[in-house]
């Protein structure tokens, strides 16, 4: 390796960027990724999102397919969050060693849950996370120096309260030490309350707003995501440090959709400011 290489390759273990976010007087806006081709990712990454998150739970995201986005984003000023199908053990632990530094766990009915969480993302003494750095990405294959040490510091933990059990236990739940943020699940939140399909019901909204109140007075972040931008400002208004503010499927989708409905339409003007002429 060239001295030139040598100097610009970092062996520091990566800040957790979103982490440190979370304690600044800013809000923190993210895109949901659920297209699985790490070009997207790239696309999105130097658009000028806080975050990005991975969406393993519901997309067809495998564990290549989520390294591989890890990589796309890296040489990027945007953050990555992964969220796994499941809290598993194992899986976690996987997920840690490709690179992930913050975790959206789904599905966290109580503070045992979180306590069990937290167990699993961190290494000994405050957690059971195996150890296998010279395997992992995470540790540029035991090229950090003290990476076993250091790890648990930029290890940011959100887990996500999207039932009505989850929000009865909600002020235990965010109590517990070592998670970082609580993450409210408007459409299962929904769902869970009768309303599916309508997070915009007035007792959803009133539930999501007592949560992020009573997440905030756990001195934790709240998080969420909205695509209504109105609602998105007042809930980040109501205290919410974090909200997902579109999807790429939907980005996608909907521009495709409305540019073929302008032209059969005979509605199509004068190109878009926004868009280039050329390809």
């Amino acid at each position: 390796m060239s001295s030139d290489v040598q100097n610009n390759y970092s062996t520091e273990l990566p800040v957790n960027a979103f982490k440190q976010g979370l304690k600044g007087d800013q809000p923190l806006w993210g895109l949901w990724l659920g297209l699985p081709d790490a070009s997207c990712a790239e696309i999105v990454a130097g658009a000028g999102f806080d975050w990005l998150l991975i969406d393993g739970e519901h997309a067809p995201f495998e564990l290549d397919s989520t390294m591989r986005h890890l990589q796309a984003m890296a040489p990027y000023p945007v953050s990555a969050i992964v969220r796994p199908e499941e809290g598993r053990t194992a899986l976690l632990k996987r997920l840690l060693d490709i690179g992930a530094q913050t975790l959206l766990i789904p599905m966290c009915d109580s503070a045992g849950q979180a306590r069990e969480l937290v167990q699993a993302v961190k290494y000994p003494p405050q957690g059971i996370r195996g150890l296998g750095s010279s395997l992992a990405r995470a540790a540029k294959w035991n090229n950090v120096p003290g990476y076993l040490q250091k790890a648990n510091d930029e290890i940011c933990l959100i887990v996500q309260a999207e039932t009505t059990t989850a929000m009865a236990n909600l002020a235990e739940i965010a109590a517990v030490e070592g998670v970082d943020a609580v993450f409210i699940g408007p459409s299962d939140l929904s769902a869970s309350m009768g309303h599916v399909g309508n997070p915009d019901h007035p007792d959803v909204v009133a539930a999501i707003e007592q949560g992020i109140a009573t997440i905030n007075a756990a001195g934790k972040a709240a998080g969420l995501l909205c695509i209504n931008p109105a609602k998105a400002s007042d809930y980040v208004a109501k205290g919410a440090r974090f909200v997902g503010i579109g999807v790429d499927t939907l980005l996608l989708g909907n521009a495709a959709r409305q540019l073929a409905k302008s032209f059969k339409n005979g509605t199509a003007g004068s190109a878009d400011a926004g868009q280039s002429s050329g390809y």
